[in-house]
């Protein structure tokens, strides 16, 4: 396939590709542009254009094209979700589920930029009676969405969407090892009426690319989903032009599980919210802290659960587990699962590769506090690291006893535990009685410490990727 820039297709000026693999039989699908830092300068003076005139077409003409965009998405859907899950190996219900998610986004943001008002301000200041103030939301300019491979879809139209109903123009780098089905979202949103220079895609290296975006001065904002190591780096270079960045970075949610708790409910969604989309998601459990005495339970109900798995092609029907994005993901969990076994855990099922993508489901019994995978170690694959505690108090300690802080999830009958246990966790949200692997399209998602910068939804995004500005009318009223 070849990238959108100013409304043409086109291929990297030197002619270099990269090769999109099935993710799960490593069979070559297609190859994409590697794009050159001449590419990207060419996307972004089209986008300066572009800028102007998204900005100046109205909210109501915005919104219609949006919406038809959301309709034609609708009407190929399962074209996309069958791309979705060759390129990625994410199942095929997961996949239809994310391709018609999208669609919601992109109406979601359309509908909620009809009701984005400014304020008027009172004559509360004396001396300032005979003022009118109000103020008007503006564009930002030129927005880089740079997306991740796990929701390469969903993730990317959560900035894109957000962006293009505020009036922004955009320039989207998908994720390398899996562009070709937001590719096709974006030819579509193409042909239903975007203008070219308004909405761009380019392909290639995600140092590179990522690096001319944030460190550009021609560009207003960088929207990433990431790890937080590229986080950082965008950050940084952002910082040199004090241009707007919004991060959704990494995560190692806890999953904690009270004495009290619906033990079959507990392993029920400890099993679902960590194995969707093979253990890839920003905000799956990735730490379970277990009272100590449901510690044997809890651990037999996972291994039942474990059983009933129905392994196979991500495209069959049946097929709950997928595989992972590449070798190299596989071999980077094998490496961790070692890692954590040679501090002292016991891997009592799983923690081999097979098929060269998939990884085993995998318990990590008897982690610690002293071993990587119970802090900082995001472990990106269907990995259960299970840790015990005797006290409330003792789980929160956990739980916050690392650098991130997406979200969390608490199991317990007692809605009082639940809540004071949700108002100590150092974390942007808490799901009480399933996992932390959640997220509703209006919420405000994000992180506290090294899990990001930001909020993203549709309840708020708009107000990230705009500028309030004040009109003054001085003296109006003497």
């Amino acid at each position: 396939m070849q990238m959108f820039i100013d409304g043409q297709k086109c291929d990297a000026r030197n002619g270099k590709v990269i090769q999109v693999l099935n993710s799960a039989t490593q069979e070559v699908l297609d190859t994409v542009p590697r794009a050159t830092e001449a590419d990207i300068e060419r996307a972004i003076e089209a986008a300066l254009q572009g800028k102007k005139l998204w900005a100046q077409t109205p909210v109501h003409e915005r919104c219609r094209l949006m919406l038809k965009c959301a309709d034609a998405i609708d009407g190929r859907r399962e074209e996309l979700a069958r791309g979705l899950s060759t390129e990625m190996g994410k199942i095929i219900r997961e996949a239809r589920g994310e391709i018609r998610v999208c669609a919601q986004i992109m109406r979601g943001f359309a509908q909620a930029a009809t009701q984005h008002f400014g304020q008027t301000l009172t004559d509360y200041q004396i001396g300032n009676e005979n003022d009118i103030i109000f103020t008007r939301h503006e564009p930002l300019g030129v927005v880089a969405c740079i997306s991740p491979f796990n929701y390469p879809v969903e993730l990317c139209t959560q900035k894109m969407a957000a962006a293009l109903a505020a009036g922004n123009a955009v320039i989207i780098k998908p994720a390398t090892d899996n562009p070709l089905t937001l590719m096709k979202v974006v030819e579509i949103c193409l042909e239903q009426g975007i203008p070219g220079n308004v909405l761009q895609l380019v392909t290639g290296s995600g140092s590179e690319i990522g690096g001319l975006l944030s460190g550009s001065p021609k560009i207003d904002a960088i929207s990433l989903t990431g790890s937080t190591e590229v986080g950082l780096e965008v950050a940084q270079k952002g910082a040199q032009t004090l241009k707007r960045v919004f991060l959704e970075l990494g995560g190692n949610d806890p999953f904690i599980v009270l004495d009290d708790a619906d033990l079959e409910l507990a392993v029920e969604n400890a099993v679902a919210g960590r194995l969707q989309n093979a253990g890839q998601t920003c905000c799956s459990p990735k730490r379970f802290l277990v009272h100590n005495s449901l510690h044997d339970e809890f651990i037999d109900g996972v291994m039942r659960r474990f059983e009933k798995l129905h392994h196979g092609s991500p495209l069959d029907e049946e097929t709950d587990f997928g595989c992972l994005i590449s070798e190299k993901a596989a071999k980077t969990v094998r490496q961790q699962v070692e890692k954590t076994v040679a501090q002292g855990a016991k891997c009592i099922c799983g923690g081999n590769i097979y098929n060269k993508t998939y990884f085993e489901p995998t318990i990590l019994d008897g982690v610690t506090m002293e071993m990587d995978a119970a802090r900082d170690m995001e472990i990106f694959g269907p990995v259960f690291p299970v840790l015990t505690f005797k006290t409330d108090e003792e789980a929160v300690r956990i739980a916050n006893a690392t650098s991130y802080g997406l979200q969390g999830g608490v199991m317990t009958r007692s809605m009082k535990r639940a809540m004071w246990v949700a108002s100590r966790l150092q974390c942007g949200g808490v799901v009480i009685n399933s996992s932390g692997n959640y997220r509703h399209l209006q919420q405000p998602f994000g992180g506290y410490k090294m899990s990001g910068l930001g909020r993203e939804g549709v309840s708020v995004t708009l107000d990230e990727m705009t500028q309030q500005k004040s009109y003054i009318l001085k003296g109006i009223l003497a």
